[in-house]
Formats: C-alpha cells, structure tokens, sequence
C-alpha cells in the first residue's frame, strides 16, 4: 500500500487567523481528510517515523525548542494525541507535563511561575497535557478567580508566549474540539469498560454540565490568544485515526521547516586513533 500524502498546507485549514472574528460554532468536530480510518493511521505511522529523527536533530543542535500545547475537554483525547505524535521517538528529549488543580506551593506564585518552571530546554520537546490556558478556562468557568483578574489574563499570556518564542521555542497550540455527543460516548466507555475505568473522574460531569459555558470560554480563549507567534489550531477531535493523523502532519510539517542540524564538533577520523 502506498503511503498517503498529506494534504498541502496541512495546517492552514485548522488555524484560527489572529485578529480575526472567531466563532467555534463554525469549527466541524469531525472531518473526511484521509478517506479511512486506516488510512488516517497510515498517515500517523509514517508521520512519526519521519518525527523521530527530526526529534533527535533538535536534540543534537540544541539551540531551539518545541512546546506543543495540548487544551480540550475531558476525553479529547490529549494523551492518544501524545501517543500518536511520538510512538517512534525516543524519550530522550521529549517530556510531557500535566497540569491539574494547582498545589499550595504553586498557588502561593504567580499562575505562570509552574508553568516557566517545565517550559523545554533547548532541544527538548515538551507537550503540555492541559496548560496554562486553565486558568482562562476552568478558573473562569468555574469562578475560581474576580472576572477582571481572568480578564487580564489574555494579553499576560500573549506576551509570556511571544518572549518564549524570541527566545527559540517553537508554539504549536492545539484546540482538541469535540461534541458534546462524543464526550458522553467516551466517558460512557470510561465507566463500562474495566481497563478505563481508573481514568473516569465523577467531577468530569460536573464539568459536562457547564458545556455551553466552557464553549464560550474556549471560544474567547482562542479569540483572544490566536497570535502571530503561537496561532491556535481548532482540530475535529471526534475521530482519534483523524485528530492523530493531523497533529503529528503538523508537527512534522514544523520539524522540518525547522530543519535541526547535528553540529559539527570538529573531529575528524584521521585525528584518533580508536585500538
């Protein structure tokens, strides 16, 4: 079977153009791209194949960094994305940081201080599983801070993101958009099935009941925060094969725009004699 080629200009589709209206009403969970599920899962396995190396080119120039921010519903589907983008690579530099209800050491800093304290190193891939984009998120929806503190929120981020990019890390954001339907069939498949049962959280439909609320945050979210430096990309999640399949187009697309080098020591063969 011939591999599939990517659509040109993968990304383009699903990026929500900075300054621009933004309605998520407009934005589909679900699309026909790869015309199979197998197909889509083709395209992911030749996509991380093509990662792992570039993964490691990035580790080896170590001058540049990669942050892919990974921010949906619960059972968006962050962790397969991970999986999907990543099955090839090596963990040498490529770490995932979680973020959940913040502890006292964290709530006694600024909201971004346990965010700067993982950001990747210079050439390490780091993927924020849930970010700092909580806190325009569940802080909002849930009242867990005064409206003009949130409110101030969005340009601290644009500005936090914008000076890590001045300073060699790459942003790629990723919006895991699923309908409400598909969440009830996933956390559904959480409680009947034995081997997912450990990942179902009560709270989750708690949250569930909020769902045009956390719609308007997430909306406002990439309205406000869709930047020249580190756009969002509002992806159809209902389909894991598709999400998978795009995400780590995307991430390849990135890594070889990039183009990591290995760096020239300086050593030649003729210089060492190895008995």
């Amino acid at each position: 079977m011939a591999k599939p080629t990517l659509p040109k200009g993968l990304a383009q589709p699903f990026i929500a153009q900075p300054g621009a209206p933004f309605d998520l009403s407009t934005c589909p969970t679900r699309v026909d791209m790869f015309g199979s599920k197998a197909a889509a899962k083709t395209a992911i396995k030749s996509n991380a194949k093509a990662i792992a190396p570039l993964a490691h080119q990035l580790y080896g120039e170590a001058e540049r960094s990669v942050l892919i921010v990974l921010q949906g519903m619960d059972t968006s589907g962050k962790d397969g994305t991970t999986a999907a983008i990543f099955h090839r690579t090596p963990p040498l530099n490529v770490k995932v940081a979680s973020f959940k209800a913040p502890s006292k050491t964290e709530l006694a800093q600024d909201y971004l201080w346990r965010i700067h304290n993982v950001m990747p190193a210079k050439g390490q891939i780091t993927v924020f599983n849930r970010s700092h984009y909580e806190d325009v998120l569940v802080v909002k929806v849930r009242e867990f801070a005064p409206a003009d503190k949130i409110e101030q929120r969005y340009e601290q981020i644009n500005a936090f993101e914008k000076h890590l990019t001045e300073n060699g890390t790459t942003i790629l954001k990723f919006m895991l958009h699923i309908s409400k339907d598909t969440q009830g069939e996933r956390l559904n498949e959480r409680l009947t099935m034995a081997r997912k049962r450990w990942k179902f959280n009560p709270g989750d439909l708690e949250d569930r009941k909020l769902w045009p609320d956390f719609m308007k945050a997430y909306e406002t979210m990439v309205a406000r925060t869709s930047t020249q430096h580190a756009p969002w990309h509002v992806i159809p999640s209902d389909s894991r094969s598709t999400r998978g399949a795009i995400i780590s187009g995307i991430v390849k697309d990135t890594l070889i725009a990039m183009n990591p080098q290995y760096p020239d020591p300086g050593y030649r063969p003729e210089d060492f004699e190895i008995g």
